[in-house]
C-alpha cells in the first residue's frame, strides 16, 4: 500500500483534515503536548486516525453519564492520575498506564475525583456519550 501525502500545508501550524479515507503521512505526536494546548473535562480531541478509528486524548473530572455505545467497545488508557468505570454490577480502578476496554453495550461511567488525563479509541464519529443529541463535536488538534 502507497501512502500519500493530503492536501498542502501552508505553514508547520496546518493540520490536515482526517477522515476521507486517504492516509495521511505525519510527525509523531506528543501526547502530554497535546494536553497542554486545552483544558475543558470531557471533550475529547482526536490527535491522530487509525484504521477508521480517532485516536484521542481528553481530560476528565468529576463523573461523567451513564451511557452505552450499541455497536462499538470502548477504550480508556489511563495516562496521568486515576479513573474510576463504573458499570453496573461493579467498579474498574485504573491508573497511569492501566487501560480497560467496556464491551459494546454495557452501560458505564467514567468518574474522575480528580483531573485524570486519558487516551481514547473509537470508530470516527461515534458519540462519546452514546448519543449524537448530546455527544461533544469532534474536534482535531
Amino acid at each position: 500500500m502507497m501512502l500519500k501525502p493530503r492536501g498542502r500545508l501552508a505553514s508547520p501550524a496546518s493540520k490536515p483534515s482526517l477522515g476521507n479515507g486517504e492516509r495521511v503521512l505525519r510527525e509523531s505526536v506528543n501526547l502530554a503536548a497535546k494536553l497542554a494546548t486545552f483544558s475543558a473535562h470531557w471533550s475529547p480531541k482526536t490527535v491522530a486516525e487509525f484504521n477508521g478509528d480517532d485516536v484521542m486524548v481528553v481530560k476528565v473530572q468529576g463523573e461523567f453519564v451513564w451511557h452505552s455505545h450499541a455497536d462499538t467497545d470502548d477504550f480508556f488508557l489511563v495516562l496521568q492520575g486515576r479513573l474510576t468505570i463504573e458499570l453496573r454490577d461493579r467498579k474498574v480502578q485504573l491508573g497511569p498506564g492501566e487501560l480497560f476496554v467496556v464491551p459494546k453495550g454495557v452501560e458505564h461511567r467514567p468518574v474522575a475525583e480528580e483531573e485524570v488525563h486519558l487516551l481514547l479509541i473509537e470508530p470516527s464519529g461515534t458519540p462519546n456519550t452514546g448519543d449524537v443529541a448530546t455527544a461533544a463535536p469532534r474536534e482535531l488538534i
